[in-house]
């Protein structure tokens, strides 16, 4: 046998036997015992020992004095070793088995916190990227999560944290709609754009976003030559929203990008350069939230007259962005 076989072998021996002995717990600790283990390994944060001590002490003292109080600190020490889907199944689990226990609040609150914090990987952890425009599944878990919280419990020491957090969200899933409305618009379609704008028109009430909901609507009705109801959604803007930087002396300018905060250089160079030189995914590519928006955008051009539609303009490769087309 080659000798780096030989090496490869013994190195996967070691492998495993580390990390079966990095599981194994003394089955002559006492509950008591086990319990202040798991505690020493939470003050000192290593809570991937401290997940391992918890489940140990639920599954042997399943009945005993601190198998509900480990229910939840294990919903903790996931939180905190990023296991925002295990955090979250660990709370869900521990309201259902104890919808009455005195602390049931703090398990609503971190099932929160889990779905808050969901979708944000390493990057947008470390690197300043814009999540408006990132998908917003964990955000609205988190609102409606949140809101729960606060109806059953209005007077939780959590309840004023929560609706904080709820105004942040609310404010989030707000912007969200303006982009995916603004990329309706840049596409010619008009018509998803203004059923947008009014979306969040009716449901994001005094949030930035709905200044931004309008201008969505102006523009998207006067490309469909709806002056009627473009006229009526412009003095509305011009009213309450005079600033709004759609509007320049009174007057309306159309493609505005929805307001947002400044990039970062490390999102100027790296997101926002593929975001321009990348074409769209295709159904088959792409994250959830893009897949989805495809498929709205190609649902709300076909539903378009005929009559109104827009010639599409071909897709530039990346080749003839980086020739400025000299060579096409």
């Amino acid at each position: 046998m080659p000798m780096k076989h030989i090496l490869l072998i013994a190195l996967m021996v070691l492998l495993t036997a580390c990390a079966s002995n990095r599981g194994v717990i003394d089955e002559s600790l006492s509950e008591s015992e086990l319990y202040q283990q798991a505690q020493q390994d939470l003050e000192s944060r290593n809570y991937a020992a401290a997940i391992e001590k918890l489940q140990a002490l639920e599954s042997r003292y399943p009945f005993g004095r601190y198998a509900q109080q480990a229910q939840l600190e294990l919903i903790y020490a996931y939180y905190q070793n990023i296991e925002p889907e295990a955090s979250r199944a660990a709370a869900e689990r521990f309201i259902r088995l104890h919808p009455q226990h005195p602390n049931a609040d703090y398990a609503y609150y971190i099932r929160g916190m889990a779905s808050f914090t969901r979708d944000q990987g390493v990057f947008e952890r470390f690197l300043p990227l814009d999540m408006t425009r990132r998908d917003p599944g964990g955000a609205r878990d988190s609102f409606n999560e949140f809101a729960q919280l606060v109806s059953r419990y209005p007077d939780s020491r959590y309840a004023p944290d929560a609706r904080l957090r709820m105004v942040y969200l609310r404010n989030l899933l707000a912007a969200y709609d303006a982009h995916v409305g603004h990329f309706y618009l840049k596409r010619g379609a008009y018509v998803a754009a203004a059923n947008r704008g009014r979306y969040i028109v009716e449901n994001f009430q005094q949030t930035p976003s709905v200044s931004d909901g309008l201008a969505l609507m102006v523009e998207a009705y006067q490309r469909l030559a709806l002056n009627d109801l473009a006229d009526a959604a412009l003095l509305t803007l011009q009213s309450n929203y005079p600033e709004h930087p759609s509007l320049n002396n009174g007057e309306f300018r159309h493609h505005v990008e929805p307001r947002q905060r400044q990039a970062g250089w490390v999102e100027s160079m790296t997101v926002g350069a593929l975001d321009k030189l990348l074409t769209p995914p295709t159904v088959a590519e792409g994250s959830m939230m893009d897949r989805e928006m495809q498929r709205q955008y190609n649902d709300a051009v076909a539903s378009l007259p005929r009559e109104i539609r827009v010639p599409q303009q071909p897709q530039r490769s990346w080749w003839s962005r980086l020739t400025f087309g000299l060579l096409d």
